[in-house]
Order: C-alpha cells, then structure tokens, then sequence
C-alpha cells in the first residue's frame, strides 16, 4: 500500500493513521456523543477503535484514504477526515469527517476538509465530492455548506446502525472550473 501524502494548512498537518493515534481516535469513536450521527455504533474499547484504525491503515488509497487531523505544532491528533467509495472511472468519491469534542466550533473541521477537498480534487483527478449527512445532523450540514456542497435529496433509510434504520440527505460538490 503507498503511503498517504501529507496535507498542511496554518494550523494543521493531515497525516496517515498510527498505532500511536488510538487513544485519540478513542476520544472521537469511543464517544457516543461523537459517534451520534455515524455510520457504526461507539467503540466499546481501546481495542475496537485499534481494529477500526488498523482497518483504515490497511485500506489501499486507490478506493479508501484517512487521515489524522493533527495541530502542526505538535502533531496532537483532534480527528480525522477521510475519503471512502472512490471510484476513479466515474471521478466520484465521498468523504467524512470527525473532531473531538474538545476541538469543535474553532474552524479546525472546515480547515481540515478544505485541505482534503484540495486534494481530492487536484492529485485525485475527483470531479464529483459526496457527504451523506443525517437530516437531524445540523453542524454538519452546516459546514457541508459553507464547503460547498449542495443538497440533493433525502435517502430514505439508507443504512442500518444498531438495528436501525437511518436516513440520510445526500450532498454534493463538483470541481470547479480553474
């Protein structure tokens, strides 16, 4: 598997996942409140979220990229943000994000996915960008926005987390013209 490039912005470094990276990856997965609107339940444990993370390092970045959003200073993991579903014939992936409770409502997520969306856009050859957002999932959307992306329609049940059905309302972003 290639490794991931490197990603700055001011206050920022989007690097590739680490074993060091659990306990903080625990601080996002390990939280419910975090885990609120997310495709899969809370991790139970330290060694759930180092599956989740050794399934992410494992990925190949042709079709599956995360990365861990860290403070450039000193490479303190806030979150993460990834890419997902790529396909490159087509030109279309999606992308998904999380920050710890402590990190939010400081511009950190939009910096982090700008960076993302740069790169997906740029050194992917992506022409079309998809966030499956939950209609109850405001903060979300919101930042989708202001990313961007523009709402297409509900999903109606689109996936199941817990046994339960979750809709979703599907955004989009296009690449725009240079």
């Amino acid at each position: 598997m290639a490794d991931l490039p490197t990603l700055e912005t001011p206050r920022l470094r989007l690097r590739g996942l680490q074993e060091a990276d659990v306990p903080a990856l625990h601080a996002c997965y390990g939280d419910a409140e975090s885990m609120r609107y997310w495709d899969s339940p809370p991790s139970a444990d330290l060694a759930e979220t180092t599956a989740r993370l050794r399934q992410s390092t494992t990925a190949d970045p042709q079709w599956h990229a995360t990365f861990a959003v860290t403070l450039r200073d000193d490479d303190r993991m806030i979150g993460m943000v990834n890419y997902h579903g790529r396909q490159p014939a087509a030109r279309r992936l999606a992308v998904g994000w999380i920050v710890a409770t402590p990190w939010r409502r400081q511009g950190f997520t939009h910096e982090a996915m700008t960076a993302l969306l740069a790169h997906c856009f740029q050194a992917l050859g992506t022409h079309r960008i998809e966030a499956r957002i939950e209609p109850e999932n405001i903060p979300s959307a919101s930042l989708a926005q202001r990313l961007g992306f523009v709402p297409e329609g509900l999903m109606r049940d689109w996936t199941f987390v817990g046994g339960q059905p979750r809709s979703v309302v599907l955004y989009a972003r296009l690449r725009r013209p240079e």
